[in-house]
């Protein structure tokens, strides 16, 4: 899974402003932390036997969940802009500007993961092929059979993201006529094919040994779309505020959020372990995660943000959002590291133990490469933005238009 490394965490202002503002949305940036650690935390139980354990076992397991808040995130921040264009409130960025600036938030930090794992980890090293290195280096190892390496296997949602990044600009094209008084048909599109996509599952796409096409994007976009439609809500007319009212009730949201998450720890959300699921109950996880995505970040994005989530907009919650992309990308190479170095045997117990020494240390190693290489990157690509002559950026916004 992945730490949804989208741009920066922004909301509109309350609902009952009649213009929305850009602000930013520290809550936003402390749930993308949380969910991090919630990654972090269903490995661990795998990888030391505690989600083999009864009842909370499952729980354990299930905090894969995480994935649809950042998949979810990312739909609402890298749509966005089209919503607003959508309502003549802005324009959209153009091509060029949204592939750079997305291929500078991810690339640099996760391409030195994979060198590092690919050469240091033994496990890792010990089968790195050229296969290996061209799908990991592509993000193509959803597509190619056994590219999926120790220290990188949660990388599989980052190759859906990326997947994603590139398609929506062609969704954004299939709805720019949707527009001024028709964009309220905006937000049952894109239910549409959230509802269409949990079909994917039943259709029989051929693969290759080793390969489910459950892992590709068309599965997941009911958690991206549920981010899509809070972009829409958040910039919608007066006729949609019967809906943003109960979405920004934080408690609530965060009670639909609890019990879909419990519903999907069961037998509903898929069997327990790597056991491959059945179609209905792959459709169940996918709806049941869109509602958590939904629910967890409809607070924060409709609610008034000058309230509330208090925990949420700490430092600390914000520091470790910060951190979050590189929480996502070196904690399964470090908790290679922790068993060996440690003494502990996988599968075996001390899940507490392998927690906690699992993030404390990668918490350094993610903040390490936030201020060496996430940062400096993104702050680059912004000079070289900046650094345009007046004629290209005006160009690009009258391309941008709406």
């Amino acid at each position: 899974m992945t730490a949804s490394p989208s741009t920066s965490a922004v909301a509109v202002a309350p609902a009952t402003e009649s213009v929305p503002a850009r602000a930013f949305l520290p809550a936003l940036e402390g749930m993308r932390g949380l969910a991090a650690l919630g990654v972090l935390l269903t490995h661990v139980a795998f990888q030391t036997g505690a989600a083999g354990t009864p009842v909370l076992g499952r729980v354990w397991g299930r905090f894969d969940m995480a994935v649809a808040v950042f998949f979810a995130l990312s739909g609402f921040l890298l749509w966005r802009p089209h919503a607003a264009a959508a309502r003549g409130l802005g324009s959209a960025p153009t091509l060029g500007y949204y592939l750079r600036h997305r291929a500078a938030r991810i690339l640099p930090a996760y391409w030195v993961v994979v060198c590092a794992v690919l050469v240091l980890l033994p496990s890792a090293a010990g089968t790195a092929g050229l296969r290996v290195w061209v799908s990991n280096l592509a993000l193509l190892q959803v597509f190619v059979p056994l590219t999926l390496t120790d220290g990188l296997t949660q990388m599989w949602s980052l190759s859906v993201e990326v997947a994603f990044y590139l398609v929506l600009p062609l969704l954004a094209f299939a709805v720019v006529w949707l527009r001024g008084s028709t964009a309220r048909w905006r937000v049952p599109v894109l239910l549409g094919l959230a509802a269409v996509s949990l079909s994917w599952n039943f259709i029989p796409v051929p693969t290759p040994d080793a390969i489910h096409s459950d892992n590709w994007l068309p599965g997941y976009l009911p958690w991206f779309a549920m981010g899509m439609v809070l972009a829409e809500l958040s910039f919608g007319s007066e006729r949609l505020s019967k809906w943003r009212r109960p979405a920004g009730n934080q408690p609530l949201m965060w009670v639909i959020a609890l019990i879909a998450f419990l519903i999907s720890a069961t037998d509903i959300g898929g069997p327990a372990g790597l056991t491959h699921a059945q179609p209905w109950q792959y459709a169940a996880k996918m709806a049941l995660g869109a509602i958590i995505g939904f629910a967890l970040l409809a607070p924060l994005v409709l609610g008034d943000p000058t309230s509330g989530h208090r925990w949420l907009k700490s430092r600390v919650a914000a520091t470790i959002g910060r951190w979050s992309y590189g929480i996502f990308l070196w904690h399964l190479a470090v908790l290679w590291v922790v068993f060996p170095v440690f003494g502990i045997l996988p599968f075996s117990g001390d899940f507490g133990y392998v927690l906690v020494l699992t993030i404390a240390l990668t918490l350094p190693v993610a903040a390490a490469s936030y201020a060496l290489i996430e940062e400096p990157v993104r702050q680059w690509a912004r000079r070289r933005d900046r650094a345009k002559p007046a004629k290209e950026v005006e160009e690009e916004d009258r391309l941008a238009a709406p």
